[in-house]
C-alpha cells in the first residue's frame, strides 16, 4: 500500500497488520546521540496498551520492542531506526464469518473496492494495532524534543459521550484508566461503559493534547503549516472524524475583539489560537483537540451488505473497545510529538542562523 510513511525530516514508516506475525516501523532522521533502550518505550506502550482495565479490549499484548537498527552503544547513530513488536495474542477466528461481508463504518467496503481484496481478520492495516508503532515512535519524538528543546506533551480524555470534566488536574490523569482530569468522576465514567458493555453498544471521546515549551518559529507559512500538518496527523488515527486547533470550532461564534491573543510586555493575553500564528508557533503551548466517533465494532446487529450485494446482518463478536477514545490518548500525544520533532528538524535546516527579532513573551 501507498502512503505509509509520513514526515519530511523525521520520516516514519509503519508496516504489518493487526493479526500478521508482527507491527514495526522505520524512524528515519532522528539525530545522532540520543540515548535509547528498550525499556523507554514501556511507559507509553502501556499506556496504549488493550486489557489494562475491564474497559477496554481484553487482547493483552506484550508489545515488548526490538530495536534491530540505528542504535550503536545505546544511542542513536543517525541512521534509520528499525522497531519490531511481534503480534502475541490474535484470535483470527472471530472474524471467521466476516470474509463474506462488510462490517458498518470499517474500512471493509473501501478497502474492498481500493485493492480487491481485504484482511478480514481485525481489519488487517485498517485495525487500530497499527497505532502501536506510532506511539513507539513517538517515544523517541518526545525523548529527543523534552532534551533538546524542553518540550513537553501531554494528552487527557476531555469527554466521554456526554460526560465533561468537572473539574481539571494534570496530576490526576495518569492516576485512572481513563486519562481523566477530575479523580471524583471516574466512578461515574466506570458506571457509563459498564452500561455500554451491558448494552453492547459504543461511545465516542474527545482528547485534548498540550504541547508546553515549544518555541516560537516552527512551522511554514503556507503549505506547510504547523497548524495544517498537526490536522493531517491526528486526523490519520483511526476513528478520528474532527481536529481543531486551539478554540477550533468554538471560534465561530466569538467575535474579533474576544478571539484575537493580545500581546502584553509580560505575555499573550490569552491562547485562544492554539499557539500557532500564520502556520508557525507563537511560543504558546499548542493546543489541539480530536472527536473520535464511537467504536464501529459492536455487538447489536447491523444491516449491511455481502460479496453479491445481498442484504446480511453483522453482529461483531471478538475483544472490541466500548470507547476507542480512552486509548488514544497515547497515540494523540505520539502524533503531535512527532510533528514538532519533524517541524523543528526543519526549522533547524532552514533558520538555524536566524537571530531573535523581538522579546519572547510568551
Amino acid at each position: 500500500m501507498s502512503s505509509n510513511t509520513f514526515g519530511k525530516l523525521l520520516a516514519v514508516t509503519t508496516f504489518g497488520e493487526s493479526h500478521g506475525p508482527a507491527i514495526g516501523c522505520v524512524v528515519d532522521g532522528c539525530p545522532p546521540g540520543l540515548a535509547l533502550a528498550p525499556e523507554d518505550f514501556a511507559a507509553d506502550l502501556a499506556r496504549r496498551a488493550t486489557g489494562r482495565s475491564r474497559h477496554t479490549s481484553q487482547r493483552r499484548e506484550a508489545d515488548t520492542v526490538e530495536i534491530l537498527s540505528g542504535l550503536y552503544e545505546g544511542q542513536t547513530t543517525g541512521t534509520p531506526i528499525a522497531l519490531l513488536i511481534r503480534n502475541t495474542d490474535a484470535r483470527s477466528r472471530d472474524y471467521a464469518d466476516l470474509e463474506g461481508t462488510f462490517r458498518p463504518a470499517h474500512a471493509d467496503y473501501t478497502y474492498w473496492h481500493k485493492y480487491g481484496i481485504r484482511d478480514p481478520r481485525g481489519g488487517g492495516r485498517s485495525s487500530a494495532r497499527e497505532t502501536t508503532m506510532r506511539v513507539a515512535a513517538g517515544v523517541i519524538a518526545k525523548k529527543w524534543l523534552a532534551g533538546r528543546h524542553g518540550v513537553r506533551v501531554r494528552g487527557y480524555l476531555a469527554q466521554l459521550g456526554a460526560v465533561t470534566p468537572d473539574g481539571f488536574d494534570w496530576d490526576a490523569v495518569e492516576t485512572n484508566s481513563f486519562f481523566w482530569p477530575h479523580a471524583a468522576q471516574v466512578g461515574a465514567l466506570e458506571a457509563v461503559m459498564d452500561a455500554l458493555r451491558k448494552a453492547g453498544d459504543s461511545a465516542g471521546a474527545r482528547v485534548n493534547v498540550v504541547a508546553d515549551g515549544v518555541p516560537p518559529g516552527w512551522g511554514e507559512p503556507i503549505y506547510g503549516k504547523l497548524d495544517a500538518d498537526l490536522a493531517a496527523a491526528l486526523m490519520s488515527i483511526n476513528a478520528v472524524k474532527g481536529v481543531e486547533i486551539g478554540d477550533g470550532f468554538a471560534a465561530v461564534a466569538q467575535q474579533g475583539s474576544a478571539h484575537r491573543d493580545e500581546l502584553l510586555p509580560e505575555g499573550f493575553a490569552s491562547n485562544h489560537a492554539g499557539g500557532i500564528l500564520g502556520g508557525i508557533s507563537s511560543g504558546q503551548p499548542v493546543v489541539c483537540s480530536v472527536a473520535l466517533k464511537p467504536t464501529s465494532s459492536i455487538r447489536i446487529p447491523g444491516r449491511s451488505v455481502d460479496l453479491h450485494g445481498q442484504p446480511v446482518e453483522v453482529v461483531t463478536t471478538g475483544r472490541h473497545d466500548p470507547c476507542v477514545g480512552i486509548r488514544a490518548v497515547p497515540i494523540a500525544e505520539a502524533m503531535v510529538a512527532l510533528v514538532l520533532m519533524d517541524h523543528a528538524l526543519r526549522h533547524r535546516a532552514q533558520c538555524a542562523d536566524v537571530a531573535p527579532q523581538a522579546p519572547r513573551i510568551a
